[in-house]
């Protein structure tokens, strides 16, 4: 066990557990050191501490990012939900109330957000337009400029890189329709059960490099488990390569991040007059309690950590793109676009000033040949779990798992576009390196999903202190 206590110690010394005033005998220990005793400290593969990180989120990022988010630049997600799951064919559609997602009238989408993917200032956009309708067409019309033909082919080879991590909709479709994320809350929906382990159970044996002779502990598919599988597990996770064993990490974290959400926003009462939602401590304990999870829920919640990391380091990369003066969070309104243009950048500059950023230069270093074989291989196994996502029967779930790995996925593809971002003109349209609406809306929401996980635990922390 991490014995760097950190912010638990004044709490552990008022509950009595250092043994003063009662003989020396210890009281049992509080459910919120059996779920975050072992969360604190150093991160593993990091130069990083659990209580650098809840400092700085909680109290300098956290409440402008929720502000950032609010605004409709950001709320707006189009998003295709009638993709058909590449992979299996029955799937049980959740018939719950609280599995609809409600989607947005034409009227209350604004009209700057639905007339093209904004990303430069009105009159940039004109030529970003005429490339995008042209690489719709499929190929590149002659009587187009030469600058245009040039930008067509430039993004064409863009999105046939091996930077991109994720299979995304095509926003173009006719299925495809905008949601308000407002709206449609990530929340427990009452999802579960074999449906819902089949997904996580297919992303974890099929996509994170794990041979199917290792049992992962506590899977709820498998026939038994115990400490020795657990024992097995871990050595093995260890004894992989970095980015491998990060890989894991981040949809383990990932996971984590969405089991906080549902155990935060629970349905707590469902009457005929309302609905309330709210904490729901023992499913919390269910998931993330040392002992109910037998050591598993308090690893879970590191991850978490760790995947907040990963996408705050993306974001300190990706400043050069957002600073250059013809980019616009553009939706129509001059005034509100220019303020939160003012605000991302408040944002991301506190987040470039973070001390312990994560250091992916160790990533994909060493043999070129083997590095980009791996890289690759890195890249395929995300954006197989991207389509996997079309898979989830829940659609509010399905929602934001889309919304969320493409999220993650435009993280992975900054955090290894370093010199594509360096290189970047400063005015004008980015022809080597640039982000669509679609993810740069992902890139924001999915790490203020992680952003608000991290301050989930410091309620749950407090919630807990007291039972035992």
């Amino acid at each position: 066990m991490d014995h760097r206590w950190g912010f638990l110690i004044g709490f552990l010394g008022a509950v009595g557990l250092l043994g003063s005033g009662h003989g020396g005998q210890q009281p049992p220990e509080t459910a919120a050191q059996r779920c975050f005793c072992q969360v604190s400290g150093y991160l593993d593969d990091c130069t990083c501490d659990v209580e650098t990180i809840d400092k700085f989120n909680n109290y300098r990022l956290f409440p402008r990012l929720q502000k950032l988010l609010e605004s409709d630049y950001f709320r707006y997600y189009k998003v295709n939900l009638k993709r058909p799951c590449p992979f299996w064919n029955d799937i049980s559609q959740c018939g719950r109330r609280d599995c609809a997602v409600k989607l947005c009238q034409s009227d209350e989408v604004p009209d700057g957000i639905k007339s093209a993917s904004y990303k430069y200032s009105e009159e940039a956009n004109n030529l970003i337009e005429e490339c995008e309708q042209a690489e719709r067409l499929g190929a590149v019309d002659e009587s187009l400029s030469e600058e245009t033909q040039k930008a067509v082919l430039q993004w064409t080879k863009h999105d046939d890189s091996s930077d991109n991590f994720c299979e995304a909709d095509d926003i173009q479709s006719p299925d495809a329709e905008y949601v308000d994320l407002l709206l449609n809350p990530e929340r427990y929906t009452g999802y579960k059960g074999p449906d819902a382990w089949m997904i996580w159970n297919v992303i974890y044996e099929e996509n994170c490099f794990k041979p199917q002779t290792i049992k992962r502990p506590l899977n709820p598919l498998a026939s038994g488990h115990g400490k020795s599988e657990e024992n097995t597990f871990y050595s093995w996770l260890e004894g992989l390569c970095v980015e491998k064993r990060a890989f894991y990490r981040l949809i383990s974290g990932l996971h984590a991040s969405i089991n906080v959400h549902l155990s935060a926003r629970y349905l707590l009462q469902d009457t005929w007059l309302e609905k309330i939602w709210g904490h729901n401590i023992t499913e919390f304990q269910q998931r993330f309690d040392g002992i109910l999870t037998e050591g598993e829920g308090p690893r879970r919640l590191k991850n978490l950590y760790f995947l907040y990391l990963i996408e705050l380091r993306a974001l300190s990369k990706v400043v050069p793109f957002f600073e250059r003066q013809d980019f616009q969070l553009f939706t129509g309104n001059k005034v509100q676009d220019a303020e939160n243009k003012m605000l991302l950048l408040e944002i991301l500059h506190e987040i470039k000033s973070f001390p312990l950023h994560f250091d992916e230069n160790s990533f994909f270093a060493g043999d070129k040949k083997e590095a980009n074989k791996l890289k690759e291989d890195f890249r395929l196994h995300f954006r197989n779990i991207s389509r996997i996502m079309d898979c989830v029967g829940c659609l509010k779930c399905r929602l934001w798992g889309k919304l969320q790995t493409q999220g993650l996925g435009t993280a992975l593809k900054i955090l290894f576009s370093e010199k594509l971002i360096a290189n970047m003109p400063e005015s004008g349209p980015s022809y080597e390196f640039h982000l669509t609406r679609q993810e740069i809306v992902s890139l924001f929401n999915a790490f203020g999903r992680i952003s608000t996980s991290v301050k989930e635990l410091e309620n749950f922390r407090n919630l807990l202190q007291n039972i035992h």
